[in-house]
């Protein structure tokens, strides 16, 4: 062996423990690392993030066992032992197309029915709906659409065509159709299937060809019943203006007349007292004039009379005028 042998020998053992740490160490920060992302992984899989528009069903081993309701963070138990069911809580609407329904008049319309509805964030509620239509919102619509058609059969048949359909928008009961068919549906599809049926809306509303001309028929009918009715009124008006005005008229002759035979016995009076003023002035005088007025109302300008000259009036004409004083 030579020296440097001797040398070398203590330098390549400590370099080897050098290694043999390092590599120690190594190891150790490698499992470190590990753990730590296997104990992250872990936390992750216990954290439960619950959105504000959604519910989580906890299930262990498929069983329901908790139902969070309040959005936020929640804990479970690590998969496969406890897993996450999500259930959409939001507001849906289905349609159900135009059905043809009975009127209790028996007549026939075609009506197209919208419902909103939504899995009310009730622990219950919810799993019921997951219990019964395992969580699938399709599954759910076509489930309410049958009930939504029968119930439409069944309300349509309390309401006459002229309650649906009407040019009076007073005689028209679209909302206590809406409210009937709701109250129909609502508490079956809330019990049977969890789901709350929060409004129903009338969507379209037609007639069909029999339906339309009978409505056609029936609206010309209520029109000339109308027109009738409004005829009947205006000639009723017209008789009664008509009649107060021939009351007020007479009324205003009657005043007329009293008041010019009021006029004229006035007058008359005052002739009188003219005419005993005239003949106590001078008799003859008054005499003389009211005869040839007297004979001047007799004849006229045509007027051919034989009488005797001493007869009254024209016994002035021969004897002439005389007066109270001459006498």
């Amino acid at each position: 062996m030579s020296g440097n042998d001797f040398a070398f020998g203590p330098l390549e053992a400590e370099e080897e423990e050098v290694d043999e740490a390092t590599q120690r160490f190594r190891m150790m920060v490698r499992i470190v690392i590990a753990t730590v992302i296997i104990l992250v992984a872990l936390i992750a899989e216990c954290i439960v993030m619950v959105p504000a528009d959604q519910s989580v069903v906890i299930t262990r081993l498929g069983d329901p066992v908790r139902v969070i309701t309040k959005p936020g963070l929640a804990w479970k138990l690590p998969a496969p032992i406890e897993s996450t069911v999500p259930i959409d809580l939001r507001l849906r609407t289905t349609s159900t197309g135009l059905q043809d329904v009975g009127t209790r008049d028996g007549l026939r319309v075609l009506v197209q029915v919208y419902t909103a509805w939504q899995v009310p964030n009730d622990p219950r509620h919810i799993r019921q709906f997951l219990r019964a239509l395992r969580n699938q919102p399709d599954e759910a619509a076509r489930q309410l659409r049958s009930f939504v058609s029968a119930g439409m059969h069944i309300t349509a048949s309390n309401f006459n065509l002229a309650d649906l359909v009407n040019v009076d928008p007073r005689n028209v009961h679209i909302d206590g159709f809406e409210q009937q068919l709701r109250g129909q549906i609502a508490p079956q599809m809330l019990q049977g299937y969890g789901i709350e049926v929060r409004q129903v809306g009338v969507e379209r509303m037609t007639l069909p060809a029999a339906t339309l001309q009978a409505t056609v028929a029936r609206m010309s009918a209520d029109r000339e019943t109308v027109a009738a009715t409004r005829t009947a009124d205006g000639l009723r008006k017209a008789a009664e203006i008509q009649a107060d005005a021939d009351r007020d008229g007479r009324e205003v002759v009657a005043k007329a007349q009293q008041q010019a035979a009021r006029i004229q016995a006035d007058a008359e009076v005052s002739a009188a007292q003219v005419y005993a003023k005239a003949y106590s002035a001078d008799p003859g005088l008054y005499t003389t004039l009211r005869s040839l007025d007297a004979a001047g109302k007799v004849m006229g300008p045509n007027t051919t009379v034989v009488l005797r000259t001493d007869s009254a009036p024209f016994k002035v004409l021969s004897d002439g005028a005389s007066t109270g004083r001459g006498r």
